[in-house]
């Protein structure tokens, strides 16, 4: 077995701009959909719902106080983005997964060029990163669409954002062609079938079929991202572009057949149909039958399906927190939280806080599925576990059970690159305390740096260093081998 990861992996962690930045409306930048969503009832943590974002919760959000929507206030990391790189370049880190924010760059979205002042900052992140040789990774889109997606364009079903897409990713190659190397597409793009409001951009009612809309809007993110890979081969051969879902792995209730081919149907739409599309370059028979069934009538022209043949993901990214257990029949069992909402209890399985259940094997199980169907390079972009924190008097926070958690999982993804995989690197999420995507709250802390600030926003800001960034540190100073310490 191997004691160490190969000298070209890459181990850093993962941001976004919608979690961590703040400065909601600072130099024109405009209201996004996270912006519109408010602080979760703690009451109800380990049985969260994924929102339903309607019109009226944005006209309601227009109006304020901002003092609910902690998302626009984030850690402040448009202003402190220069001290927290320090803090990562002190850990050693290798890579910086972060996400650059369309309201930003093309506020408005008509805007012939791009926010100059927008395009300074990202630039500065990105100069900090090279300045401590931290290979920056950007995610192009991470689940803050402007709000005028929606009342401009109705979201992502409309064919026209393909081309706002395009204008923007132009301008993000062309003004990193020569210090970027890795860029993600779409963050976890399937989570369009469950929050299609942070992904696609569209209102819960504002869908005549829903599900046919979604697809359709699916579709051409789908188109929105091979027209990319292509414009980004053009501008930049090294370029490397890959997708990325929030990978769920499942497993049957029980040895009932029933179970098991329930767990497939499962896989197959909330995962694979993504990464069939984006790394085969080819729709699936199983979703073309469901669409035939369906009497779907989606629009999809030939050129459509020469890009999505041809312009193939470079290396397929994910994100992996925790698995779920799947039936035909879920009455009468226990349900507890999941990353996409909820799923069935799994009696062998320790669950978190938020009722995620730590499973470190599955995500052995998922990179030898994913590299045995897809044979690409794979990316875990993130990984990690919300927990409640106080400061000590000393200003010490003692994460034991966040450095197991990293541990174990790291673990298997040497085992699975043992096992002959091929992994490119490991973003954790996340290196600093942000604002739960889920939840709205700052209470559900993943970072190895604890930021002094509450769920009201109140608070120091100040920057300490948990028991984790100490053993993370180490982590990386020995390519890995101090996980079996």
């Amino acid at each position: 077995m191997l004691n160490k990861f190969p000298e070209n992996f890459l181990m850093g962690g993962a941001i976004s701009a919608c979690q961590a930045e703040g400065a909601w409306d600072y130099n024109g930048k405009a209201l996004t959909f996270s912006e519109v969503v408010k602080k979760a009832d703690p009451a109800k943590r380990k049985m969260i719902q994924l929102p339903k974002v309607k019109k009226e919760d944005i006209d309601e959000a227009k109006k304020g106080p901002v003092s609910m929507y902690p998302k626009r206030w984030g850690i402040d990391f448009y202003h402190t983005y220069k001290e927290d790189i320090a803090l990562l370049a002190e850990m050693g880190f290798e890579v910086f997964r972060f996400s650059v924010s369309l309201a930003r760059v093309f506020p408005d979205l008509e805007e012939e060029q791009p926010n100059e002042e927008a395009m300074i900052y990202y630039e500065g992140i990105v100069d900090e990163c090279i300045k401590y040789h931290i290979e920056p990774l950007i995610t192009i889109i991470h689940f803050d669409p402007p709000i005028a997606v929606y009342e401009r364009y109705g979201g992502w079903k409309n064919r026209k954002l393909i081309d706002i897409y395009l204008k923007y990713t132009k301008v993000l190659f062309m003004r990193f062609k020569n210090k970027v190397r890795y860029w993600i597409t779409f963050n976890e793009i399937n989570f369009a079938l469950k929050a299609s409001f942070k992904t696609l951009g569209m209102v819960y009612e504002d869908v005549p079929d829903r599900e046919e809309g979604l697809f359709q809007a699916i579709h051409h993110q789908f188109v929105a991202a091979a027209k990319a890979t292509a414009q980004a081969k053009q501008i930049d051969s090294k370029f490397k572009i890959g997708c990325m879902i929030g990978d769920i792995c499942s497993y049957p209730y029980s040895c009932d057949p029933d179970n098991v081919l329930e767990n497939q149907n499962y896989d197959r739409m909330i995962n694979l149909f993504f990464l069939d599309v984006m790394s085969k370059g080819k729709y699936p028979y199983y979703m073309n039958n469901y669409f035939e069934k369906k009497k779907f009538n989606l629009e999809m022209t030939s050129e459509d399906t020469v890009y999505i043949e041809k312009y193939t993901a470079d290396f397929i990214g994910f994100s992996y927190y925790m698995s779920t257990v799947i039936s035909a029949d879920y009455a009468d069992k226990d349900m507890t939280g999941s990353n996409i909402g909820q799923g069935l209890k799994n009696p062998k399985l320790k669950s978190s806080q938020w009722g995620w259940q730590i499973d470190p094997v599955g995500l052995r199980i998922r990179i030898n599925h994913m590299y045995d169907r897809y044979q690409k390079p794979l990316f875990i972009l993130e990984n990690g576990i919300g927990a409640i924190e106080e400061l000590t008097l000393d200003h010490k926070v003692h994460d034991n059970y966040r450095i197991d958690y990293h541990q174990k999982h790291l673990q298997q993804i040497m085992l699975a690159i043992d096992d002959g995989c091929e992994v490119l690197g490991y973003t954790m999420w996340s290196p600093l305390d942000i604002i739960s995507s889920s939840t709205s709250e700052m209470s559900k802390r993943y970072g190895l740096i604890y930021i002094d600030q509450d769920d009201q926003g109140k608070g120091t800001k100040r920057r300490f260093p948990k028991d984790s960034f100490y053993w993370y540190k180490r982590v990386i100073a020995t390519k890995g081998s101090a996980i079996f310490e």
